[in-house]
């Protein structure tokens, strides 16, 4: 499955300030988000579900590809284009022949040896970082900057997105790097005018 990384937004209610998660979604993908993972920590498996399956109609809608976060029993329940795990999550290989071949599959990663592990036992994609300090996840550990981004990058061969505190007065050294895209939540939906936030980022991404 041909994916592209380019801009790669992670769902985070905390950040909306009360605004529908669906209508900002929308609103994130006219601007040019080119992926959707949806993450949930604290909510039942129920209204994961339901939330899962409208964002689902909502990314098909316009043929952007669903990742779920986390949750391998919900991506196929609801038939996501992929899964996002992370070092504590479902064992990678497990992950792998449970989702299929078919689908995508990303690993969390802060080192080389995370990385060339993701790589052996059939991750798509690695979610690499923090690249810089990030409020959003209180567990992302000690930021591994521009230059333990390349290093990952020169290791591997399967497509990097760099996350954390990654927004519009870094993203062009971020992609100087050389990876594939970048995977941003309060840059994009702490916005106050989210459409024209993940524009301005394209935007810099392409220059």
């Amino acid at each position: 499955m041909s994916v592209d990384y380019t801009l790669y937004l992670v769902t985070d209610r905390g950040v909306l300030k009360g605004r529908d998660l669906m209508e900002s979604v929308e609103k994130s993908i006219k601007g040019g988000v080119t992926l959707v993972q949806l993450r949930e920590k604290d909510i039942t498996s129920l209204d994961f579900y339901n939330i899962a399956l409208k964002l689902k109609a909502l990314t098909r809608f316009y043929n952007i590809p669903l990742i779920i976060n986390d949750r391998l029993d919900i991506a196929l329940a609801v038939d996501a284009e992929g899964l996002h795990i992370g070092q504590e999550d479902l064992p990678l290989e497990v992950a792998r022949k449970q989702l299929g071949d078919g689908k995508i599959l990303g690993y969390s990663v802060s080192n080389i040896e995370e990385a060339l592990y993701g790589e052996k036992h059939g991750a798509d994609y690695l979610g690499v970082g923090p690249v810089y300090a990030t409020g959003s996840k209180s567990d992302a550990g000690r930021p591994i900057g521009i230059q333990g981004l390349k290093e990952i990058k020169q290791n591997v061969s399967i497509p990097i997105v760099g996350i954390g505190g990654i927004g519009i007065s870094n993203i062009k050294e971020v992609k100087a790097s050389g990876i594939n895209g970048v995977s941003l939540i309060s840059a994009v939906l702490g916005s106050d005018d989210i459409e024209e936030a993940s524009r301005n980022l394209v935007k810099l991404w392409e220059e």
